[in-house]
């Protein structure tokens, strides 16, 4: 957990520097960092989408995902979670617009953290082989990252180190027994849907469409079951002739 608590403290300080940063920024530089930070994320989502090995599979996790998300109402409960911290940690007086900024930060930044290959296969090595040097390196880009989304949406993106904390500290301590299950296919499918839940975090941020990205986050469980149960499908279509 060494690697988990680091990457952790990155972004805390990282969330540190940004609302230095964000305090003397201008409007005009606000706008500026939403729409580089936007571009960034695009880049991020579709460089890790393209990872995929099967775009059906992509295809099918987002649908079957996005309907259950959409069915429970996931992102408005994590929204509805985000401005509770919020109103907690500012006792009832911050405003509606700090809330949902709030809100905001802590969705989008661990998403943006929590999402790659380099999450689930770093924290699984430092879990298994003691290795800690992909989480290092990830920590070091988090921490970068933090500053960027600090600067657009403020001290929310701080509370994503609890979610680094829950869900790489789960990756590494059942590493040994995930990563069997999981194997090879089903982590790049797993960072390929992760990929395209950040499109649609850069898609807001630059305000070309609007998406409730985290309706789609059982997507994220839905691609590797996809992935795993692939063979014995295609092993199914060949012996009825299809």
């Amino acid at each position: 957990m060494i690697a988990t608590y680091f990457n952790a403290l990155m972004v805390i300080l990282g969330t540190l520097v940004g609302l230095v940063v964000k305090n003397r920024l201008s409007d005009s530089y606000r706008h500026l960092i939403f729409t580089s930070s936007g571009l960034v994320t695009l880049v991020i989502g579709l460089s890790m989408a393209l990872s995929s090995n099967s775009l059906l599979i992509l295809l099918f996790a987002l649908i079957g995902g996005g309907a259950i998300g959409y069915a429970l109402r996931i992102e408005d409960r994590i929204l509805g979670l985000g401005q509770w911290m919020e109103r907690t940690l500012s006792r009832g007086k911050g405003t509606e617009e700090s809330a949902r900024n709030f809100a905001l930060g802590f969705f989008n930044a661990s998403l943006l953290f929590c999402s790659g290959a380099m999450t689930v296969v770093g924290s699984i090595q430092a879990g298994t082989v003691k290795d800690y040097q992909l989480i290092m390196i990830k920590a070091i880009m988090d921490g970068a990252m933090a500053i960027i989304f600090t600067a657009a949406y403020g001290i929310g993106v701080m509370a994503s180190a609890l979610f680094i904390l829950v869900y790489q500290g789960f990756f590494t301590l059942a590493g040994g027994v995930i990563a069997p299950l999981l194997g090879e296919s089903g982590i790049t499918e797993l960072a390929a849907v992760g990929g395209m839940l950040l499109l649609m975090i850069g898609f807001n941020l630059l305000d070309i469409r609007r998406t409730k990205t985290g309706n789609f986050l059982p997507a994220m469980v839905v691609a590797p079951l996809l992935a795993m149960a692939s063979p014995y499908l295609t092993r199914l279509l060949s012996i009825v002739g299809l």
